[in-house]
């Protein structure tokens, strides 16, 4: 999966610096994995220039301007904050793109409604704001590995589809 993934960011990181554009990230249950692997690339520079690695729900408020009734409301791994999430790290950033996610990692914290493996991912350019909730099989190891790799590929959709700034 490794090997994936460092792809994906090379493609993602060729796409961006043809656009002159950049990217962050707002994360929770990858814990700056997803920022980790952005800069495995050669030249990351040229369009990272920051990542938010807010794990508590206090530094999802504090820090990305998530407000506290709508994680109390609908908890922290939800479509809504992580929609608040991208939106809090790109305007912070002043970045093109974004891209939150949050998520349960396990092997502990899951709920009927929410189990274990469950992410929610949210992703913003000029064209929007989008978001999508996941289901991943595995362990907490693989639910995280799953989490990156499906983000830098939601990021390159994005980026190829708007093909401008």
């Amino acid at each position: 999966m490794k090997g994936r993934i460092n792809e994906l960011s090379k493609d993602l990181g060729s796409r961006l610096l043809s656009l002159g554009a950049t990217v962050t990230v707002a994360e929770s249950c990858t814990g700056g994995g997803l920022a980790s692997a952005i800069t495995e690339t050669d030249g990351s520079s040229g369009w990272f220039s920051v990542g938010f690695v807010t794990y508590s729900d206090l530094f999802k408020h504090t820090l990305l301007n998530v407000p506290i009734k709508l994680i109390q409301k609908e908890g922290a791994v939800s479509e809504a904050v992580v929609r608040c999430m991208v939106e809090g790290a790109v305007n912070i950033a002043k970045a093109d793109y974004g891209l939150a996610v949050s998520g349960i990692a396990g092997p502990t914290g899951g709920r009927p409604n929410k189990p274990v493996g469950t992410v929610c991912f949210a992703w913003k350019s000029a064209e929007g704001t989008g978001a999508k909730r996941l289901i991943f099989n595995g362990d907490r190891e693989m639910v995280r590995a799953q989490a990156v790799e499906f983000s830098l590929k939601q990021l390159l959709h994005i980026v190829k589809r708007s093909n401008t700034v």
